[in-house]
């Protein structure tokens, strides 16, 4: 491919602090819809929209970019009615940045239901049984007709427990299919093209990935293939392995990443964009998210509390609504669940932004110190974060829970996590219904019966 322009230059990327001791920064991030900075975290609506939210509400929320899935958008509401609309921003009346994922994500999360070949992948509807072939130009038809500011190339996706065989073909085909997306994009005036690094844990080949992908000179560049499950002593190291690989004038997007402590971790580790179901999942089930953890809003212990979620939100839940009042309604009607996604949205926005505050600030240590001791009131900081954070020069202390008075705290927080949610603290596994996952085995995001990516 050489070291051509893949794209016109409509992303401006303009770094505008960073941490002293780690490689957290922050940057003004610009494309066609919007004006950001990062770190940012995209809230997913895989259909063009959040469920229990309308594009007003997320964007009183903060949000000022999402991230929706052009696999399922092609099949509902369809290309037909996108391009009589003009694009999904039209569509949903969403005057904000887009992020479009590929359809490769649904190489694992619809396995069962897909064939591939060099071509492109075969996927069988999970909603009619129809099969569907995704090819690369296919890919780049449908995100041009979508619309989104930012795209993402067809990559092939494998867990990060396969085969090595399997994972070196993913990540050299991944290669040769950025080149047939580069040369498929026809909207380069509107859209911008970003590669999707692959690999699995093995470094050797996330080397080699990523150094294919930057000869492409693209305007910025994701990190894909992880938050599947795989242990967080593995997760981090090639996350900051990767980072390091690409422009530092460029953005780098962590794909599938947003539970809290990834997302400081990751920071640390150099990343600039993010995008998980996490906040909007844990919400219909209940869960809303705190300072200090989750709260299982279900759990009888709210019944007569009439405090409001958060004491420091100014969400529209936490300015009108107890705890007692969610607590009531969450497991019988939708619209209390609305109520939390509102919130736990909020919450990931505000994280987001206190992040770049201490990155500005250049107190990021102190925060990361901080907001780490609030999490971890009743067991050791785990020891993944302590190492991650040390191999860029933040050591943090061993948190423990020693004093009464973080005891009483704790106490709202969820009891035990393993009934309601997995692994809050990371590894892909994420909220689901514990009847229907339990029984099948399923918990993870890639294979969970009700994954909003999936």
């Amino acid at each position: 491919m050489g070291d051509s322009v893949a794209c016109a230059d409509i992303l401006k990327f303009k770094v505008l602090a960073k941490c002293s001791r780690s490689r957290a920064r922050v940057a003004e991030l610009r494309i066609p819809h919007a004006v950001l900075q990062t770190p940012i975290f995209m809230p997913v609506g895989t259909k063009g929209t959040m469920k229990g939210l309308t594009p007003k509400q997320l964007e009183r929320c903060g949000c000022r970019m999402m991230l929706s899935n052009s696999y399922h958008l092609a099949e509902t509401p369809g290309m037909e009615v996108l391009q009589k609309a003009g694009d999904l921003h039209n569509f949903m009346k969403w005057n904000n940045g887009l992020l479009t994922d590929s359809g490769g994500f649904q190489m694992v999360s619809l396995a069962k239901l897909t064939k591939l070949d060099e071509d492109g992948v075969e996927f069988q509807s999970p909603y009619t049984g129809a099969k569907m072939t995704v090819t690369p130009e296919y890919s780049m038809q449908v995100q041009n007709t979508i619309g989104a500011d930012i795209m993402m190339q067809l990559d092939d996706v494998v867990k990060t427990t396969g085969e090595d065989d399997r994972m070196k073909d993913a990540m050299y085909r991944t290669i040769r299919w950025l080149d047939r997306c580069i040369a498929a994009h026809k909207r380069t005036d509107h859209q911008i093209l970003f590669p999707i690094v692959q690999g699995g844990l093995n470094f050797e080949y996330r080397t080699i990935c990523a150094e294919e992908m930057v000869k492409r000179n693209m305007q910025g560049y994701a990190i894909g293939g992880l938050s599947g499950g795989e242990p967080k002593d593995q997760f981090w190291p090639i996350v900051k392995h990767t980072a390091h690989l690409l422009p530092y004038n460029k953005p780098r997007y962590l794909m599938g990443v947003g539970f809290t402590l990834d997302l400081i971790v990751s920071v640390a580790l150099g990343c600039d964009m993010f995008d998980c179901v996490f906040p909007t999942r844990t919400a219909r089930f209940g869960i809303a998210l705190v300072p200090t953890g989750q709260l299982n809003l279900k759990h009888s212990k709210f019944k007569n509390d009439f405090r409001k979620i958060d004491d420091e939100c100014d969400c529209q839940t936490c300015q009108n609504h107890t705890r007692s009042y969610i607590h009531h309604f969450v497991t019988q009607h939708a619209v209390f669940a609305s109520l939390i996604t509102i919130h736990n949205v909020t919450h990931h926005m505000k994280l987001m932004a206190k992040v770049r505050e201490s990155i500005l600030k250049d107190r990021f240590p102190e925060f990361v110190d901080g907001y780490i001791n609030s999490q971890v009131k009743r067991s050791s900081t785990p020891k993944w974060v302590i190492d991650a954070l040390a191999s860029v020069n933040i050591n943090i202390k061993d948190h423990k829970s020693t004093a009464a008075a973080s005891a009483a705290v704790v106490d709202d927080v969820v009891d035990d996590v393993a009934t309601d949610v997995v692994d809050f603290g990371g590894g892909g596994d994420v909220v689901c219904d514990g009847e229907k996952c339990a029984a099948d085995g399923n918990l993870t995001t890639a294979n969970c019966g009700d994954s909003d990516r999936k």
